[in-house]
């Protein structure tokens, strides 16, 4: 579709876009490196989407035909090129509630509007807000979903026959060896075909994707939630819709964010923001479950197989609905030996080993470390993306305020003005709520002479707060017959002081 329809496609792809993309439907070797990276993804998200739906609490086929619709729409209407969009267990997690309370209409009435709010969330500019989050919230972010990723494929060696244990190992060494071999086919695919076969000629007892549950027959067709539209319905389904636009962002916007320093190159998150919600709006008239960007098929479309433009994250939603709908019967028996050793895979090259290496834990400052764990923590604890980078960024703006409080230096110095003994206490520091608390145990209103000047050339007046403390300041001076004169403030420092001197409440 892609490369017989240039006009539609360089309508909705920017001019590095549809360079990249003419640039592989050209080159043999490229178009290659990109199919088998869409087969590769395609095959990885059949399971994942099964067991996302399962969380959700909806027939299986939801999460298949969302991973379906949100990847071909992602491919056109997304800022970020080879990042795979589908069905997520963050979004089951949020959603899974509103299945069980209300059922299925509301629910994907839900999916609908939390499109409709990541659409207006990127056109009014959220993801500038991606500025804000540090590095070492970026860095316990990749870290806390390699873990996840992990930890998600536990319960698949749990309780199981004991040949899915050598399966594994065996997929194992072909994902990490083969790429030592060769690069001309994707390894994971290649882990994939060799462990199917093998289980397929020996009869083996072992857990499949068919296990997972019953694969579509049919495709998509177009779905309006029976639902009223009035303002109880909204009552109902608003709170979760607001809930799924977040966390989707979230998650997208970081993925994409990764995915940009993996490949070297920029993204634009504001079409990213407003795709991933028309995305979301399609799917949902489409019968699909919502969804975000995957980290886990991500790195393996980028990083294990190499793929870089639209193409590949177009055709992993074709050859999935393909594979389930026509080919369902074979796809049923891939072992989940072989998926699990695949997202093993992803999940330590996902994994930032460079961050937790002892030589780096020396150099980094402590407060980077914290930001980074707590972080991985608050990911990993509650299986939510959005608390933990929340509470990432939380700690990292608590030990910025407190690392930048005690910049704040104020320096006494005595001399002689008009035959008066005089003072002079100069500030120099960023003075906000968490550096001006202390300003005002720094002056020794009791043995100062009657003449005190506060110079504040070196320092600037960021909120309120300084503007409260400089007033307590004054006030006690006053109280002890002194008189106070605060120089040297720049012109929008001035203009705060102007503005709020007063107002505030002494001492407040």
């Amino acid at each position: 579709m892609i490369a017989a329809g240039p006009s539609t496609t360089d309508a909705a792809l920017s001019p590095l876009d549809r360079q990249s993309v003419r640039t592989v439907l050209r080159t043999p070797r490229l178009l290659k490196t990109e199919v088998l990276a869409g087969l590769v993804v395609a095959l990885a998200l059949i399971p994942e989407a099964i067991a996302f739906s399962i969380i959700a609490g909806v027939d299986p086929r939801l999460g298949l035909f969302a991973s379906f619709t949100m990847a071909v729409s992602i491919a056109f209407l997304g800022g970020r090129p080879a990042m795979i969009s589908a069905a997520t267990g963050a979004v089951a997690l949020v959603v899974a509630p509103l299945v069980a309370s209300h059922g299925l209409d509301y629910f994907l009435a839900a999916v609908i509007l939390g499109g409709v709010f990541q659409v207006v969330l990127g056109l009014t500019g959220v993801a500038r807000l991606m500025r804000f989050i540090p590095r070492s919230v970026m860095v316990g972010f990749v870290n806390a979903l390699a873990i996840l990723i992990f930890l998600s494929q536990v319960p698949e060696l749990l309780g199981v026959p004991f040949l899915v244990y050598p399966m594994t190992a065996v997929g194992l060494l072909l994902v990490f060896g083969l790429p030592r071999l060769t690069r001309a086919v994707p390894a994971p695919l290649v882990a994939i075909v060799v462990l199917t076969v093998v289980a397929v000629l020996t009869h083996a007892v072992v857990p499949t994707v068919g296990d997972k549950g019953e694969l579509p027959d049919s495709l998509p067709s177009l779905f309006f939630p029976d639902v009223p539209l009035n303002l109880e319905t909204l009552q109902i389904i608003a709170p979760f819709s607001l809930a799924l636009a977040a966390v989707g962002l979230l998650e997208s916007l970081m993925t994409a964010k990764l995915v940009d320093d993996i490949t070297d190159t920029r993204s634009d998150k504001t079409r990213e923001s407003w795709g991933q919600g028309a995305a979301n709006i399609i799917t949902g008239f489409f019968g699909g479950m919502g969804g975000c960007a995957m980290i886990g098929q991500t790195m393996i479309n980028v990083k294990a197989s190499g793929a870089r433009t639209r193409i590949s994250t177009f055709l992993a939603g074709v050859f999935l609905l393909i594979l389930v709908v026509a080919l369902g019967d074979i796809v049923a028996l891939i072992p989940m030996a072989a998926l699990v050793a695949v997202m093993i895979f992803v999940s330590i090259a996902t994994f930032d080993w460079h961050s937790i290496r002892p030589s780096t834990l020396k150099r980094m400052p402590k407060s980077e470390t914290l930001v980074m764990l707590a972080t991985v923590v608050g990911t990993v604890w509650t299986h939510n993306l959005a608390i933990g980078v929340g509470v990432g960024v939380l700690v990292a703006m608590v030990a910025f305020a407190r690392r930048v409080a005690h910049f704040v230096t104020v320096t006494r110095r005595e001399d002689t003005r008009d035959g008066e003994p005089h003072v002079t206490y100069a500030v120099d520091g960023e003075l906000f709520f968490a550096s001006s608390n202390d300003l005002y145990t720094q002056f020794d209103y009791a043995r100062d002479p009657r003449r005190v000047t506060i110079d504040l050339h070196r320092s600037h007046l960021w909120d309120a707060s300084t503007i409260a403390a400089l007033d307590a300041i004054s006030e006690k001076y006053r109280a002890h017959g002194i008189e106070v004169d605060v120089v040297g403030l720049n012109e929008a420092s001035t203009s705060m002081r102007d503005r709020l001197r007063g107002q505030l409440g002494a001492g407040s």
